[in-house]
């Protein structure tokens, strides 16, 4: 049997992953003949028959999925390979992108930050400061090293390190909500009222609405501190983080309006990167400092809530 190229296997892997010549030769970038001729080849070459293409799309055959579970590991194994290659090539990273969303803690996550940086004099940090798809955005732009916010862990392109759990509660102002509106509060009764929101800086991907109620009349602004002290001062309501308002909550300048039918909700914090992505050595410290430290943020936190 002749040897068969990485090339060919490439080829393989396209065409059943796409179902089909062309499409996998949209996705390798190359033309539709260079494509089918390697594959054609690497049947000549295994003396089997890996596609059925007697209908109008090709599909694998029983031993063509076969050879391909067995080729896919091999191909994950030379994508590490390469990814660790380029990770020797870079050297200490002179500047890092890192993206914090709105749901962050600052001051805890700030100084962990502080903390690592403070002993990387050799590397600037580039700090940006997104809300709801804005870092997931940047993350896939290729602007951001890491993010800290919440992400869809189906994805598999990323990896991540669970932080800490935040709560997102409904909240007023005393006095906000007229005596007609009765006890619980449902999200018919919020729609005659102004409710802030916090603008999603993603650019192009699809805009997120958390917690808005449809209809409702809404102020909407760029920061967590901003619609805080717009909640506070009775101009709108929200669903604010609870480690920022714990001290609103405790001396009545906020007011919770939670229930099963406003029952608020909890997002998960992550510090994630890109899987397929290479990582220098300073972004390697640093995702190993935030592992760490993560057991002393939730602890942080931790301490907040009981202190309610």
């Amino acid at each position: 049997m002749a040897e068969f190229t990485l090339h060919d296997l490439q080829c393989f892997d396209a065409v059943v992953r796409c179902g089909g010549f062309q499409p996998a030769a949209a996705l390798l970038h190359r033309s539709h003949p260079s494509v089918f001729a390697a594959v054609a080849k690497l049947e000549r070459q295994l003396d089997l028959v890996l596609f059925d293409r007697s209908g109008y799309r090709v599909r694998a055959t029983a031993a063509g999925l076969s050879f391909h579970r067995r080729a896919q590991s091999l191909l994950r194994e030379l994508d590490g390979l390469r990814t660790h290659a380029a990770q020797l090539a870079m050297g200490v990273e002179s500047e890092m992108h890192v993206v914090i969303g709105d749901l962050c803690p600052r001051p805890q996550v700030l100084g962990m930050l502080g903390r690592f940086f403070a002993r990387c004099p050799a590397t600037r940090l580039h700090l940006h400061l997104e809300a709801v798809g804005g870092p997931w955005e940047r993350l896939f732009d290729d602007e951001a090293d890491l993010i800290l916010h919440w992400i869809d862990k189906s994805d598999s392109r990323v990896e991540w390190l669970d932080l800490c759990k935040v709560p997102f509660i409904p909240v007023v102002a005393p006095g906000f909500l007229p005596e007609t509106v009765k006890r619980p509060v449902t999200p018919d009764q919020m729609r005659e009222f102004t409710q802030c929101i916090i603008r999603d800086t993603a650019r192009h991907l699809t805009q997120q609405d958390y917690f808005m109620i449809e209809g409702a009349p809404q102020c909407m602004v760029a920061d967590q501190n901003m619609k805080k002290e717009i909640i506070v001062q009775g101009l709108g309501w929200g669903h604010m983080p609870r480690f920022l308002i714990e001290q609103e909550m405790r001396d009545g300048r906020l007011q919770s309006i939670a229930s099963r039918h406003l029952p608020g909700q909890t997002q998960e914090l992550v510090v994630a990167r890109r899987r397929d992505r290479p990582h220098g050595p300073i972004a390697n410290r640093l995702w190993d400092h935030i592992q760490q430290e993560a057991a002393s943020l939730r602890h942080s936190l931790i301490l907040q809530n009981r202190a309610q």
